[in-house]
């Protein structure tokens, strides 16, 4: 494509959103700058602490126990409490709880604080979740949706790789640094980021905001059916950054290597989310779901077959593509499928998949391989991604078949961002 070409296509994916859209996107960018506990906590656990996957594993799983706990909690406070406090509570809390993770030294403490982070960083998503949606039109999101994602793995694949040197000299400073970004990015919300919540509609009934209650949410069949689905597709991502970096440590790969291996999930990210964006966005999210879940379920299966740094970056490769296509797809689709003052409970209960899948999957990852072996978990990937690429295809039978998803229950009004 000429150069001309390459600017024109990347002006047009990024105009025409809010001022407000673009400092969250740097709060993201700052804190995926900064992370490390979720990459290499199953290293630190496993090769600097000496403990066993099983123990890696439970440790992750209390992380995600925390982060289900949270989930609801925090869509309930998105929507009552608003979205920038709920902001500024769990960013700040985040920070200190990952501090602290890289003083404690006996197991239960270390399981403990584990669990503190899981719960502090997990109450955020649902917050930005919802912000964004408030604050960008409708036929934004998934643009503004795969912006924010590509924030999210620019960040990453800066810091993966410098992390994974980084913890060969000092697991300690990883997580202090993590703590520092974290903070930052709450400095950040304090000072850039007006509330964003729907004031409610006068023309409504009286106490209609209040009107979603977390019953509403588990009553919605088809949106559950969406949790549903995307808890199995977590659970087969969530083994990118749990069952490879142990199974890498235990064929003798160092932590580094994991770093690069791993790094290459962000480096493609940041080179091919805008443009496939641009391929995808009018396009069928039924078909796409089924064929990213299908993608992610057989690119880990494919991890069984590898040997070298070099064959563990290529299978990375093809589960990324999957995560490229479903990422903006499926948070588009779960916005498009929430009422208008009901998003943080919606993403909440959505954001409560993800955790659920943290909570399942080290358990899982850790019982089989030290069980049976890391193949029989890549063999399990594949077939945990052909279940949900059915699911998605009996699922979304009635929903528009073109374009983006625009299932929506009342006229949304014009994005609003009120000061505080």
């Amino acid at each position: 494509m000429p150069v001309a070409g390459v600017r024109r296509a990347l002006r047009e994916s990024v105009s025409g959103l809010p001022r407000a859209f673009w400092w969250l996107w740097l709060s993201t960018l700052v804190n995926r700058l900064g992370a490390f506990v979720a990459t290499f906590m199953a290293l630190y656990l496993t090769l600097d602490r000496g403990y066993s996957a099983s123990y890696a594993g439970l440790v992750a799983a209390l992380h995600g126990l925390g982060g289900v706990i949270s989930s609801l909690g925090a869509g309930v406070m998105t929507d009552r409490l608003g979205r920038r406090p709920t902001l500024l509570v769990s960013q700040t809390a985040t920070a200190l709880s990952v501090a602290l993770l890289g003083f404690v030294r006996d197991p239960v403490a270390i399981a403990a604080v584990a669990f503190l982070v899981g719960m502090a960083s997990n109450a955020s998503r649902p917050a930005v979740q919802a912000m964004m949606a408030d604050i960008v039109r409708p036929e934004d999101r998934v643009r503004a949706f795969s912006l924010n994602y590509w924030a999210i793995n620019l960040g990453f694949a800066i810091s993966s790789a410098g992390a994974g040197f980084i913890a060969e000299v000092s697991y300690r400073a990883g997580f202090l640094i993590e703590a520092g970004m974290t903070l930052a990015c709450a400095v950040l919300v304090f000072v850039k980021l007006p509330e964003s919540r729907p004031a409610e509609d006068p023309a409504g009934p009286a106490g209609e905001k209040d009107s979603v209650s977390l019953g509403t949410v588990v009553r919605d069949g088809r949106y559950m059916g969406v949790v549903g689905l995307s808890f199995l597709i977590a659970l087969v991502f969530q083994q990118g950054y749990l069952g490879l970096p142990v199974a890498m440590g235990a064929a003798g790969f160092s932590p580094a290597d994991f770093g690069l291996a791993i790094a290459v999930n962000g480096v493609l990210i940041v080179v091919l989310q805008l443009p496939v964006t641009r391929f995808i966005e009018k396009r069928d999210p039924r078909q796409l779901l089924i064929a990213s879940s299908l993608l992610a379920g057989y690119g880990f299966g494919l991890t069984a077959f590898a040997d070298s740094v070099a064959v563990f970056a290529l299978t990375v490769c093809v589960w990324t593509l999957a995560e490229i296509v479903n990422a903006p797809t499926q948070t588009g689709l779960v916005v498009a499928l929430s009422p208008v003052h009901g998003r943080g409970r919606y993403q909440g209960m959505y954001t409560m998949s993800w955790a659920v899948a943290a909570l399942v999957a080290p358990l899982m990852s850790g019982f089989v391989i030290d069980h049976w072996g890391a193949a029989w978990l890549w063999g399990t990937c594949a077939v945990v991604g052909t279940v949900a690429g059915l699911g998605y295809a009996l699922l979304m039978r009635g929903l528009p078949g073109e374009g983006a998803p625009t299932v929506v229950t009342k006229p949304e009004p014009a994005p609003e961002v009120r000061a505080s």
